[in-house]
């Protein structure tokens, strides 16, 4: 184990990754998170995390059966395609009751969260699966793996994956349900998850501009729709983004063409009781 530190080390400091460009250090994080942080440690924090969440969030999950089933079925596909380009992950997906709240995350270990709101703000199901594509993007690029190794640092998460300091992990995981349930991502893991976004939700057979529309309605419904902010404070939309997106779909000539407007609507008439 120590020597596989050492080469990590000698990793870090080839790629930049004290001071260099973007690239560099996003190739130096990608190589220190997938020494040091195990899929078994990833699933170990995102089940500490939900533990948190459940006790000091007081999160309410879904119990209507019909609910949580759809938004499974929605999902299945797409986190087979993201299992493709990341194996050994276990996805679990939660649906919060919380119609105010428009917001998604991931965590650690495969751990989705979809909250109600989100899914009354869609107007379609290419929308959500845009969403939840979007959110299995950052599991699939480690980016909360890459965003502790710039928190904590090398020695830390040594001594994480040595096992001898089990501190170090309740600390991740309290600060992970602290702040959201996540760590803030920078604007090329945004960029990144976009891409997987895109790429997930097409190869699920859904239309890959659902995430493009969503966006667009939630930075149009900015400064009047307080619950639209939840997912914008953590997901900054910008023109440049969507655009991005626009072409890396054109590029790669991704399509699908189920946009499931007609499934989602009894759900949502479920969800305002109806």
């Amino acid at each position: 184990m120590q020597r596989i530190f050492s080469v990590v080390l000698s990793l870090t400091v080839a790629a930049g990754f004290s001071a260099g460009c973007a690239t560099q250090r996003i190739k130096a994080e990608k190589a220190v998170a997938n020494v040091l942080i195990s899929d078994e440690q990833e699933a170990e924090l995102g089940a500490q995390v939900k533990k948190q969440l459940e006790q000091e969030e007081k999160i309410q999950y879904v119990q209507d059966q019909a609910v949580v089933d759809y938004v499974n079925t929605v999902a299945t596909p797409i986190l087979r395609a993201a299992n493709r380009d990341r194996k050994g992950v276990k996805w679990q997906v939660f649906v919060i009751n919380d119609p105010k709240t428009v917001n998604a995350f991931a965590t650690p270990g495969g751990y989705l969260y979809v909250y109600t709101g989100l899914i009354l703000a869609a107007d379609n199901e290419a929308e959500l699966a845009g969403v939840l594509a979007h959110e299995a993007g950052h599991v699939v690029g480690r980016h909360s793996a890459r965003a502790m190794v710039n928190a904590y640092g090398l020695q830390a998460l040594s001594e994480l994956a040595l096992g001898k300091n089990p501190g170090v992990a309740a600390q991740i995981a309290a600060q992970l349900a602290g702040t959201g349930a996540q760590l803030a991502h920078g604007r090329s893991e945004e960029t990144e998850a976009d891409e997987y976004g895109a790429r997930y939700s097409a190869a699920a057979g859904y239309d890959p501009k659902g995430l493009i529309t969503f966006f667009d309605k939630l930075r149009k419904q900015e400064g009047t729709t307080p619950g639209v902010l939840k997912w914008l404070s953590t997901h900054p939309t910008s023109a440049d983004r969507i655009s991005h997106l626009q072409q890396y779909i054109s590029q790669n000539n991704l399509s699908g063409t189920n946009v499931g407007a007609e499934r989602i609507t009894p759900i949502k008439q479920r969800l305002q009781g109806r």
